[in-house]
């Protein structure tokens, strides 16, 4: 009987060899980081392993995706944050919205950096700081920097592990996302609560 890590994984190998793969990796790059709650490292980790030459283009392309949909999330919060708001909350990410708020008070530009990269979900930082009015340069170069340096991470350990990885991966699949599943839980807990 197989998890449904293992059955996600195996269907998004598939659709990671797709010709049309790079596209769907980039709208979901880009919808992650402003409104999509699925992180885009689920569709750049199978594309790398089914193609690890390609896996710093991949990066690049995730990287570049989610900086630009972090600039529409930037755009919702600085225009119309009073009217998203209720659906944050709604959402569930009420409490993350309010930490958000004051960490941009204290931090500003470390805190996007630092939700570019961790498991924070980063949509909620790029409408907080347009919402806040984080001044746009450094907006997007800590995203650029935080972004980029977890997807190039992600690729760059995939690639260079490839078709070594990929029986172990396979058989531990359910292992890891249930595990990602409790630091993610755990995170929320740490960094909303």
């Amino acid at each position: 009987m197989t998890g449904i890590f293992s059955r996600l994984y195996t269907r998004t190998l598939r659709l990671a060899a797709h010709r049309h793969a790079p596209r769907w990796l980039f709208a979901l790059s880009f919808a992650e980081s402003s409104f999509f709650p699925i992180p885009p490292d689920v569709m750049l980790m199978p594309m790398a392993l089914a193609r690890p030459a390609r896996a710093m283009h991949l990066a690049l392309l995730t990287t570049v995706a989610s900086v630009l949909g972090g600039l529409l999330g930037y755009l919702i919060g600085y225009f119309a944050l009073e009217l998203v708001e209720p659906w944050i909350r709604q959402a569930g990410y009420g409490h993350a919205l309010a930490t958000a708020r004051e960490w941009f008070r204290l931090h500003g530009f470390w805190v996007v950096l630092l939700a570019g990269f961790s498991p924070i979900p980063y949509k909620v930082f790029t409408v907080a700081a347009g919402g806040l009015a984080l001044p746009l340069l450094p907006f997007l170069l800590a995203s650029l920097v935080g972004r980029g340096s977890r997807f190039f991470l992600v690729a760059a350990l995939v690639g260079w592990g490839g078709a070594r990885v990929e029986p172990w991966l396979r058989q531990y699949v359910d292992w890891i996302g249930w595990a990602s599943v409790a630091v993610l839980v755990a995170a929320y807990f740490v960094f909303v609560h």
